[in-house]
């Protein structure tokens, strides 16, 4: 023990002294060890770990969600007038984007704006989704105005849409993303959310059964967990259109839905 008790405390102590010249190669290592294993930090592995949406995504049984019911019924009041535009018109100091443009949608009915570009296919669209407040003319949806509302006032009246360039949350995962879209399924409250009341779960895991048979129909049922930022541009369209199926909409607007994707719609 006289020997070796001081020959550790000398090894210890020689160890010590050198540690500020390592210092460098341990910080490394510890950077190398968190980008790898904990991409998202401490904070998001906790995150991840206890509360996000990600774990166990995919162990949701489909079966709780009915095959009929991932996508909207839009047959029924087939023939009722949805949107009626009237006259409307957009102008931009001395340019008219829209002049006197009228369009009438009836339900259950497929229409599509056609023209080259700058002849205001997207301003249109923006007029009708409140993006845009037109300068004249009148919009209706189910016989009520929408001039003046705002979007998300507009889209909760039952109008979903999708954009020209696609708007995403990169870093959520495409079950996140269709999840945002299925906001206006939850009722449970901030406390309930916050003690994880049964009520809360049993909204989320029937969000999370019919998110991913959204996913199941525009074909992204695989990639329910990747982040919506690595997918191909063609496959983050149809994520979009996923999300936008999300809000149960009476009325879809899909803003040059095909741009970018292949033949077999995969992307």
């Amino acid at each position: 023990v006289p020997v070796v008790g001081p020959t550790l405390l000398a090894v210890f102590s020689y160890w010590l002294g050198a540690v500020p010249d390592w210092r460098l190669t341990i910080f490394g290592a510890m950077i190398l060890f968190v980008v790898y294993y904990l991409p998202d930090g401490i904070v998001g592995f906790v995150r991840n770990l206890f509360f996000s949406t990600r774990r166990a995504a995919l162990s949701v049984k489909k079966d709780l969600v009915k095959e009929q019911e991932a996508v909207p019924d839009a047959a029924r009041g087939h023939g009722e007038t949805l949107l009626a535009a009237k006259q409307v018109l957009m102008q931009c100091g001395g340019l008219k984007a829209l002049n006197q443009v009228d369009l009438t949608v009836k339900r259950g009915t497929i229409h599509g704006l056609i023209g080259p570009n700058g002849s205001g296919k997207s301003t249109m669209m923006n007029v009708l989704t409140g993006i845009y407040v037109p300068t004249a003319g009148a919009v209706e949806f189910s016989g009520k105005s929408l001039v003046g509302l705002a979007p998300a006032d507009i889209a909760a009246t039952g109008i979903a849409r999708t954009f020209q360039n696609v708007q995403l949350f990169g870093e959520m995962t495409a079950l996140e993303n269709v999840l945002v879209g299925l906001h206006h399924t939850f009722t449970t409250g901030l406390a309930g959310i916050a003690l994880r009341t049964p009520k809360w779960k049993g909204e989320e895991q029937g969000a999370r059964a019919r998110a991913l048979a959204l996913l199941e129909f525009v074909g992204l049922e695989g990639m329910a967990n990747e982040e919506a930022r690595n997918l191909p541009y063609g496959k983050q369209r149809l994520l979009e259109i996923a999300r936008a199926l999300a809000l149960d909409p009476q009325l879809l607007l899909l803003d040059e839905p095909a741009a970018g994707l292949a033949a077999a719609g995969n992307g």
